[in-house]
């Protein structure tokens, strides 16, 4: 059995590309971070197997920031791959702590691949970059040789982390790898994420339990994809002969407009007469329009998106409206 390490295993990604590689047969090791909570809803189902948990898939409580015990966690486990995508993700909190974003995101990047040099066994490993390296790009669209421009920290932190990336493969090596992700979403989105900060109001308006939607810009346009596929395509990107870098997106842009009149459409309501702007959600610095390139990825990978925006914004809704739905005798006590 093949094994690998998953860091941000409890987040939509991690845990969409856990159950694929459980599908694949692999053993998966999970990282955590130690809380006090022991609830991890996107990992219930497999969690609460008594066939897969204990057996196939097993957690570890370490930080990024914690050299040792990450050490300790692969010299233990000796995993075939290495998937690293945790860290701190959201491009707006970035602007309020900007040190830790890059304290989790490049130094934290810096130090596993660090761990994973030293290795006998040479583990791959795959980076989850992002598009938020290109920042305001001058070329439309972009691909894997878009000089990077990040306008965030977070972009500034993933930029550091995909250079070095490059680096250690280029100088040591490493089968080491980029995925630059664009803007992916699924029902498992965090809530402070706009696309389900969007697709939970519209439920909870329809269901009478809010009457308005705060927004920030809805001009900003994004290559928005689904996050299952983009688990997949991780997964190819280590199963080819060779290391390298790949754009994943759709190859289509859509403003947050777009996506909220969709999703308020989808229940019978009119998006105008429910989203009120507020200056307050508005980024010190975001760009307009981004849109990826992923040609290099359906070419070398066989790797495309098929599920459109429009698609995935009526199944995030569909989740919601069942979410609510299920939790509204509670909310009636």
């Amino acid at each position: 059995m093949r094994s690998a390490i998953i860091t941000g295993i409890t987040g939509q990604d991690g845990s969409y590309l856990c159950e694929f590689l459980l599908n694949e047969g692999y053993v998966v090791h999970g990282i955590v971070r130690r809380s006090s909570s022991l609830e991890r809803p996107r990992l219930l189902s497999q969690y609460n197997n008594t066939e897969i948990y204990g057996k196939r898939l097993f957690l570890h409580y370490a930080d990024l920031s914690d050299t040792t015990s990450i050490r300790r966690i692969v010299a233990h486990t000796k995993p075939d791959e290495f998937y690293h995508l945790a860290g701190q993700s959201h491009v707006g909190l970035s602007f309020e702590i900007p040190e830790s974003t890059c304290e989790l995101t490049a130094m934290g990047t810096l130090r596993i691949m660090e761990i994973l040099r030293d290795q006998p066994n040479n583990p791959k490993l795959l980076h989850a970059s992002s598009r938020e390296i290109f920042g305001t790009p001058k070329i439309s669209p972009q691909d894997e040789d878009t000089p990077q421009n990040p306008n965030s920290p977070y972009g500034c932190a993933k930029a550091f982390a995909t250079q070095m990336v490059r680096v250690y493969r280029e100088s040591h090596g490493s089968f080491f790898c980029n995925a630059i992700c664009y803007n992916h979403e699924s029902p498992r989105r965090a809530e402070n994420f706009v696309t389900r900060k969007i697709t939970l109001a519209v439920a909870k308006i329809k269901l009478g339990l809010q009457s308005k939607l705060m927004l920030g810009s809805v001009d900003s346009a994004r290559d928005w994809g689904y996050a299952k596929e983009y688990a997949e395509a991780m997964w190819l990107i280590l199963q080819h002969a060779s290391p390298d870098d790949y754009v994943l997106a759709t190859g289509t842009s859509h403003t947050v407009r777009e996506f909220a009149r969709i999703a308020f459409e989808h229940v019978g309501l009119d998006w105008q007469q429910h989203v009120e702007l507020d200056k307050r959600f508005v980024r010190p610095a975001d760009a307009a329009s981004l849109l990826g390139d992923a040609s290099k990825a359906e070419r070398v990978l066989g790797w495309k998106a098929k599920t459109h925006m429009h698609e995935l914004v009526r199944l995030m809704v569909d989740h919601d409206m069942k979410l609510l739905a299920s939790m509204q005798p509670m909310i009636d006590q």
